[in-house]
Parts: C-alpha cells; sequence; structure tokens
C-alpha cells in the first residue's frame, strides 16, 4: 500500500465527528448507568466546590468593605478564620471531586474495554480479514482512552464549568447590574475569537491524528520488518521515508501550537481589557460614592474568575469532539454481527465420533476466486488420511471451514453425519482441534501455554501430554522446566520446539478430531524426527487430518487426497496414488530430489 493511501484510510479512521450525538452519548450513558451513584456523588461535590469557590470573591469584599473600612480587627480575623476553613474544605472537595471522577472513568472503561475484547472473540474470521489488527488495536486501546477523558475530566468538569459560568454572571448582576454589563461587553468578542480557535483547531487536531496514526503504523511496520530491511540494506531508504512522515508530524503539530499561543494571549488580552473597563467604570462609581471599595475588588476577581472555564471549555469542546468520534469508532465495531453463528435449536452432541464427510463443497474467499470447487470426501471414525497438493490448492482452507472460521458458500459438512452449521459452535470448536502450520503460542510460560491458562487440566496430564509428544526433554532442558517464560509468540523457542508444544497442546485437550497443518521446514533432522513421532502418536485414537506439505510424512495414512486448483483430484493410499496420479506422483519426485 502506497504512503498515500496509506494516510487516506488514516484520515478516514481519524476524523473526528460532532461535538454532540444524542443517540451515542445514550448509547455511553449504558455503561455509566451501573455507577450512577457515583456520578451522582461527582456533581454533588462539583456544585459545592463551585459554591465554595465562589464564595472567596464575595468574602473578600465582605472584609475590604466591614472590618478593614471600619478598623475592626475582631471581624477581620473572624472573617480569615472563615476565608482558611472554606479554603481547607474546598481542598477535600476538590480531592473527593478528583477521586470520584477517576474512579468512574477507570469502572466504565474496565467494563468497555471488557465488552469490546469479548466482542472481538466473538467475530467470524471474516471479519478480521476486512479489519487489519491494528485498527482492531486503536478500538480497544487509543479510542477508549479518549472516552475515559471524557468520563474522568470531560462530562462533568463541562457541567462545573458551566454551573461556575451561571453563578459568576448571577452574582455579578446581584452586586450591581450596570458594572456587570460593563464587565460582560468583552463576552461577544470571546465567542468569536473562540469559535474560531475550535474552527481552526479542529482541522489541525485531524492533521495530527492522521500524522500520527502514520507515524505509528510505519514504526509499527518497520520493527516487524527488521529483517528484511537489514537483509536488503534499506536502512537508509526507510529512514528518508520516515524522516518526512514525521516531519510532517511535527509541521502539523507546531501548526496546532501557533492556534494555541495566538487565543491564549488573546483571551488574557480580553481578561484584562474586561478588568480595565471595570477598574475604569467601578473607579468612577466609587469616586461618586455610588459603589465600595470592597464591591469593585469583587467584581474584577470574579470577572478575573469568569475566564478560567471558559479556557477550559474550549480545551474540552476538543475532548467531547473527539470523545464522540472514538465512540462512534467503538460503537461501529459492536454493531459489527458475525455471519457464523450457533443455530437457533443447535445440535448438543453427547458422544462424538469424529465422522468427517465433506459433501459438494465450494468456497472462495472472493466471489470470484473460488478456493474449493465442489470437494467431495469422507473420514471414517478413527480414520488417518492425508491432504496434499501444490501451494495455494485450498488445502488449509479445509481445517478452516471444518471448524466453521468460515460458511461455505454451497455442500454440506458433516461431522458424525450432522451438518456442522446445525451445531452449536462451541460444542463443534471444542471437538476439533487444530494444529496450524505456524504454531501460536502466547506470551507466559510454557504450562500456561500447554493448558492454555486452565487450572482443571492437572499438571500430570499436562506433563503426559508432553511426553506424548517428545516434548517433555526439550522443555525440562529449559531454565524453569515448565515455568520457563517462551517470550512474545514464543520468540524464545524454535520453529520445531514451538510445533511440539502445539502438539502437547492438542493432545492435552484430547479432542475427537484432530487437524494437523504439518510444519516440518526450517528444522533439524532430530526435531523433524520427533515431530514425525509426535503426528503418529497424535492421530492414533482419534479422527486425524493431516494437511501434508512433506509426502514423507503421510505414508502411514489410510488415505491421501490430492487437491489441484481447489479441486479433489484423486484419493487413494500412496501406492496407488504414485502409479495412477500424475500430480502426486510429480509432488513425490519433486520432494525425493529435494531429500537427495
Amino acid at each position: 500500500m502506497s504512503q498515500r493511501s496509506t494516510q487516506k484510510s488514516h484520515s478516514e479512521e481519524e476524523s473526528l465527528g460532532k461535538v454532540y450525538d444524542r443517540i451515542l452519548m445514550g448509547r455511553l450513558f449504558e455503561y455509566i448507568a451501573p455507577y450512577r451513584a457515583l456520578m451522582a456523588a461527582g456533581i454533588v461535590l462539583l456544585l459545592l466546590l463551585s459554591l465554595v469557590e465562589l464564595s472567596f470573591p464575595y468574602l473578600t469584599k465582605t472584609a475590604i468593605d466591614g472590618p478593614f473600612a471600619n478598623s475592626d480587627w475582631r471581624g477581620l480575623m473572624r472573617i480569615s478564620i472563615i476565608f482558611l476553613a472554606l479554603q481547607l474544605v474546598a481542598f477535600f472537595l476538590r480531592f473527593a471531586q478528583i477521586y470520584t471522577a477517576q474512579s468512574l472513568g477507570q469502572r466504565i472503561i474496565f467494563d468497555l474495554r471488557r465488552r469490546i475484547l469479548q466482542h472481538i472473540h466473538d467475530l467470524d474470521m471474516e471479519t478480521f480479514d476486512r479489519q487489519p489488527v491494528g485498527r482492531l488495536m486503536t478500538r480497544v486501546t487509543n479510542d477508549v482512552e479518549v472516552l475515559n477523558q471524557l468520563f474522568t475530566t470531560g462530562l462533568v468538569n463541562i457541567a462545573g464549568d458551566l454551573i461556575t459560568l451561571l453563578g459568576i454572571v448571577i452574582i455579578l448582576f446581584l452586586l450591581n447590574v450596570e458594572l456587570a454589563t460593563v464587565s460582560l461587553i468583552v463576552v461577544p468578542l470571546l465567542f468569536i475569537a473562540t469559535h474560531l480557535f475550535r474552527s481552526k483547531v479542529r482541522k489541525a487536531f485531524v492533521v495530527i491524528r492522521v500524522k500520527t496514526a502514520a507515524l505509528n503504523s510505519f514504526i509499527q511496520e518497520s520493527t516487524q520488518g527488521i529483517a528484511l530491511i537489514q537483509v536488503m540494506r534499506r536502512e537508509r531508504h526507510r529512514y528518508g521515508q520516515f524522516k518526512t512522515i514525521n516531519g510532517e508530524y511535527r509541521d502539523a503539530y507546531v501548526r496546532s501550537i501557533f492556534y494555541y499561543a495566538v487565543f491564549f494571549p488573546l483571551v488574557d488580552g480580553l481578561e484584562e481589557l474586561a478588568v480595565a473597563l471595570v477598574l475604569g467604570y467601578g473607579g468612577a462609581k466609587i469616586i461618586g460614592g455610588i459603589l465600595t471599595f470592597g464591591a469593585l475588588v469583587a467584581f474584577i476577581q470574579y470577572s478575573q474568575r469568569f475566564f478560567r472555564p471558559i479556557r477550559d471549555l474550549t480545551e474540552r469542546y476538543n475532548t467531547l469532539q473527539s470523545a464522540m468520534a472514538a465512540a462512534e469508532r467503538i460503537f461501529a465495531l459492536l454493531d459489527t454481527e458475525g455471519r457464523i453463528q450457533s443455530d437457533s435449536k443447535p445440535y448438543l452432541p453427547v458422544n462424538v465420533l469424529g465422522g468427517v464427510e465433506f459433501r459438494n463443497v465450494s468456497f472462495a474467499y472472493r466471489a470470484d476466486q473460488p478456493v474449493l470447487e465442489d470437494v467431495s470426501f469422507n473420514v471414517n471414525p478413527g480414520e488417518t488420511i492425508a491432504i496434499v497438493g501444490p501451494t495455494g490448492a485450498g488445502k488449509t482452507t479445509i481445517s478452516s471451514l471444518l471448524t466453521r472460521f468460515y460458511e461455505i458458500q454451497t455442500g454440506a459438512i458433516l461431522l458424525d453425519g450432522i451438518d456442522i452449521r446445525k451445531w452449536d459452535l462451541v460444542a463443534l470448536r471444542h471437538s476439533v482441534g487444530i494444529v496450524l502450520q505456524d504454531a501460536f503460542l502466547f506470551s507466559g510460560t510454557v504450562a500456561e501455554n500447554i493448558r492454555l491458562r486452565d487450572s482443571s487440566i492437572p499438571y500430570s496430564r499436562m506433563e503426559w501430554a508432553a511426553r506424548q509428544v517428545q516434548a517433555h526433554e526439550l522443555i525440562q532442558r529449559l531454565p524453569k522446566g515448565y515455568d520457563t517464560p517462551i517470550g512474545e509468540r514464543g520468540a524464545r523457542l524454535s520453529v520445531g520446539e514451538r510445533q511440539l508444544l502445539a502438539f502437547a497442546r492438542a493432545l492435552v485437550f484430547d479432542p475427537p478430531l484432530l487437524v494437523l497443518d504439518e510444519a516440518t521446514s526450517s528444522i533439524d533432522s532430530e526435531t523433524e524426527a520427533r515431530i514425525q513421532l509426535a503426528l503418529r502418536r497424535l492421530a492414533s485414537d482419534r479422527t486425524s487430518i493431516l494437511i501434508a506439505h512433506r509426502l514423507s510424512t503421510i505414508r502411514d495414512a489410510g488415505k491421501i487426497i490430492v487437491l489441484n486448483k481447489g479441486r479433489l483430484i484423486d484419493q487413494g493410499p500412496h501406492e496407488e496414488l504414485v502409479q495412477r496420479c500424475s500430480i502426486y506422483k510429480t509432488l513425490y519426485e519433486l520432494q525425493i530430489q529435494e531429500s537427495v
């Protein structure tokens, strides 16, 4: 994908939405609902905090016009004590409000992350083919974090800022209507400046998010492809590309800083203008004996406090807008339903024998590119068969269809004589064990990967499974044996060791039907011998389908199925196929030559 098309994709993903969307907010409140009491407590605390903080300028007015003017030392001390006591109350209210808001946000985000991951686990493979993994990770991490900002510092604080503004305006007009009108003359100018700033910053933030996504994507791609970059000596070229992308990110960020550098001094200037107007008009009123000096000081303090929530609301406007866009993307994911579901009245087997039948099965990942066409074969319970064919023949697709990772277009797949579409999906996948060609291991220990953190599986059974597939001795040689951490995706193990652990994992769950996608390339002869013995032990006492990439491993199979270009060409034992099937004979002879 070109850099331009990549950035276009990121642009579509990172665009900002509406500032407020009633439907999205309603869905978000479904996650807030269990914590209504906590949210109500946060709002009450914020109201109390606003009231306490709004009392300080009025106390200053009272002190100046009363004890100061009358030289009342006791009265001044009394007001000072009240002032300090209210400061202490404000401290505890602020602490409680912040703690409550953060606790609320983390509880909601915990539930939302859990819901997203649970939903991702329920999606079918077609969804993952359409959705890049990086994009799904962004939903779980970045977008959820944006919503966290909304819940912790957005909604409640927006309400608090609006309450503070309303309270200040009411107090100003209660103190003196004329002076209140003068102090608010600059408000229209402030609204115009705020509107222009929001418009410019919104566009700048869109660009920054696009450039950030492109930067992260490039770094991730470079890290994953570091071996290829080094072996092909493309370090300088990649550095040049990164320099360009990094420069675009820098320029976008500097552009946003420019708008902030203009807006905040402008707000400060309007604030000083309001103070100057109050000072001039109020001073004249004091000289005329209409206004007290304490009232003028209170007016100045309230005017200054009026501009603080304006700044905060401007910042939170962007938070709210980003949160609406993030919520839209998250709910779009949550609204994605997998096509593959259990039947309304699913079949729940009492005992699975493992008989498999493909009946005129046709399948395509894309409508114009068929992978399997009219494929039919049978596997008897307890039988071992092998599927062979050139690359792209459709061998691995067989295992994906058998577990209903994908839905076939025509035909039927039967397990124990029952169409798998009628099976309970959990029961079906519990009955079919798969060992993929590229064995996937999780970060964690050897034991955690074999048992998949299933505490119901005893240690003795895990060790027995490892012994059966020739993995026990290899595991014992590791620094901590079964408790050895194996790194991300088993990075500390060789290809063969990862394959043997996957075999042990399959055996420990003891499925009645086993699909083995063989991987014996790029391993030494000793490990290959271990794998061959493990394959034979795995295949015994159960129905086994071996997807073979090396024909030397399948001579023991009772039946061999030959695929080519998605069609079943022939089937039978090895000796017969060598004689009558030209494709099988060619594959066999080529591998003999390679081994020589």
